[in-house]
Formats: structure tokens, sequence, C-alpha cells
């Protein structure tokens, strides 16, 4: 039986990976453990995405849970559903 090598990056993903890391205010062992479940292209969109949640939030507001619910059903109700 043959011993298994370790896995090894890229150099250009072992960038990447710091650059996730870094942005994302995760170590670089907590980042690859998500990068090896989710690939880095989702990762990274996940990471955009979150960070323009954000930015929204910080723009508009937010919207306490039960008023978003009651401005739900006052739009359903319009529908009648």
């Amino acid at each position: 039986m043959k011993a298994m090598r370790p896995a090894a990056l890229t150099p250009t993903r072992q960038l990447r990976l710091e650059k996730l890391a870094r942005d994302s205010g995760r170590s670089i062992g907590q980042t690859l453990r998500f990068v090896l479940r989710d690939g880095f292209d989702f990762c990274e969109w996940e990471l955009r995405e979150s960070r323009a949640a954000d930015d929204d939030v910080k723009a508009r507001g937010a919207v306490a849970h039960r008023d978003a619910q009651r401005q739900a059903r006052n739009n359903a109700s319009v529908f009648g559903l």
C-alpha cells in the first residue's frame, strides 16, 4: 500500500486562500475547511454577497422580523393569498 502524500496548493491557490481568509476575518485553517467543502468560487461569492448585505443594512437600516412578517402578510392579502 502506498503512503498518501500530503495535499499541496499551487502558489496561486495559496495566495487566493490567504486573501479569502484575510478578507473574511478567519484563519487560513478555518477558511480552508470551507474552501474544501464549497470551493473557492462559492466562498468568494458568499463573501461578496455578505458584504453587500452589510452595506445595504448600513445604508437603509434593518427591519425587525415582526415588522417584516406584518408587511409580508399585508402584501399577501392584497393578492388574496
